[in-house]
């Protein structure tokens, strides 16, 4: 794992709660919970495919494969 994961979804956190607080300011309710909605299919198909290569990683490994 690599740390440029962490600070990619560090980076889509922030994003997104800054794109949530402007729009529920703006009395957008909907959208702001779309867009967060949005960032965490995000973030979790980062990690799904980081959980893949794992299990790919310790087939190959313990020969598995």
């Amino acid at each position: 794992m690599n740390i440029d994961l962490i600070f990619k979804i560090a980076g889509i956190g922030i994003i997104v709660a800054v794109l949530n607080l402007v729009l529920k300011r703006a009395e957008r309710e909907e959208q702001a919970m779309l867009t967060t909605l949005a960032g965490l299919i995000v973030v979790l198909m980062m990690i799904v495919h980081e959980i893949a290569e794992l299990f790919d990683t310790i087939k190959t490994v313990f020969g598995l494969w």
